[in-house]
């Protein structure tokens, strides 16, 4: 505990502020690389688990037939190219979700592209799903193995062809093809603000379109889908009626929220309300479904409270990106370690005694 109160410390009055002085898009590059080089050294691997990384059999789960060894998960969005894994496994995360990745490669959007909203502990994101591409990242992955499951996060490629739904079908169904023997599971992401052309798949139509084809490539991993905050109630409910009647075994609650920007999506404490309710919401509408629902729990976790909270809602497992920005890599063990302390306070024994008992 001394060490990690001392890793805390050196990020948040040290680190951070320093990094903060920059873009931030610039300082997440910077951060990339220096993770994919740690990631290829046993040494350095090592060294990132003394200081970071925290276990405790009380936090393991199977779930769909996937082991976490944690329920703490690196959420899509940070390792948009599939290249960090191997150190996140030595930070502490029980699992990563990677992408969105697409068929094509992308830039992403043009001007600025990200900033942070400190006041708010959140991130404004503008990014427009920018990647190397499906097959550039298969290529990186298939002879790795890993400690912790990863899931890969499937989207259109952002561009104008993809208006077109058939087409843009096409593009999810490559991805998912592609990683079909690797992935320990996939996410549909039909919710992303920042593409041309919107979120063409929240509409219930189309999204009927796109799971039909999904269902016909008859995957071995779960499928789940991501949905956005910013569902009206009743599309919620006909989005929740169609993946009931195909093969969705869970739902990733949730993507950034457009709040009051024309574009762009909030990430953070701004989406925290928002996404409990959502976690909420389709706990409760799913929880007498014939098939097990896994439900991910994604938006202002930055503590063992807020990853408590989020599971007592409904959440079997929870993601975070923008906690690990403002309070620094070693924020992962202090939330399991948390989680510890909460289950032993209020009496549990594992993490599935206390799933949904406050929705």
């Amino acid at each position: 505990m001394i060490l990690a109160r001392f890793n805390s410390w050196g990020y948040r009055y040290v680190v951070r502020p320093i990094c903060f002085m920059f873009e931030a898009k610039r300082v997440h590059n910077i951060f990339i690389d220096i993770g994919v080089f740690l990631g290829r050294s046993r040494i350095s691997k090592f060294i990132t688990r003394k200081l970071f990384s925290y276990q405790n059999k009380l936090l393991e789960q199977d779930l769909l037939g996937i082991r976490f060894r944690n329920p703490v998960g690196l959420a899509a969005g940070f390792d948009k190219d599939a290249r960090m894994i191997s150190i996140m496994e030595d930070v502490g995360f029980g699992f990563v979700e990677v992408g969105s990745l697409t068929r094509f490669s992308c830039l992403g959007n043009v001007g600025q592209r990200m900033k942070r909203l400190v006041n708010e502990k959140s991130l404004w994101i503008h990014l427009g799903l920018n990647n190397r591409g499906s097959d550039a990242a298969y290529l990186d992955l298939k002879n790795k193995r890993f400690a912790i499951p990863y899931g890969v996060s499937a989207a259109k490629t952002n561009c104008k062809e993809n208006v077109d739904s058939g087409t843009a079908i096409e593009d999810y169904i490559y991805t998912l093809k592609k990683f079909r023997e690797l992935a320990a599971y996939f996410t549909i992401n039909i919710s992303c603000p920042n593409a041309f052309g919107g979120q063409p798949f929240s509409n219930p139509n189309l999204f009927e379109n796109l799971m039909t084809q999904v269902d016909k490539l008859k995957l071995k991993q779960p499928v789940f889908v991501k949905l956005s905050p910013d569902l009206s109630e009743d599309n919620l409910d006909k989005i929740l009626k169609i993946s009931k009647e195909h093969n969705v075994q869970g739902f990733v609650c949730t993507n950034l929220t457009k709040m009051n920007y024309k574009s762009g999506g909030c990430s953070g404490k701004m989406l925290q309300g928002i996404s409990d309710e959502v976690i909420r919401r389709v706990y409760l509408k799913t929880k007498n479904w014939k098939r097990k629902v896994l439900i991910i729990g994604v938006g202002g976790v930055s503590n063992a409270e807020d990853a408590y909270r989020k599971m007592r809602l409904g959440a079997n497992l929870v993601q975070l990106i923008s906690g690990m920005i403002y309070e620094g890599p070693s924020v992962i063990g202090e939330i399991n370690s948390g989680l510890i302390g909460l289950m032993r306070r209020d009496k549990f024994r594992k993490i599935s005694d206390f799933v949904g008992i406050d929705a």
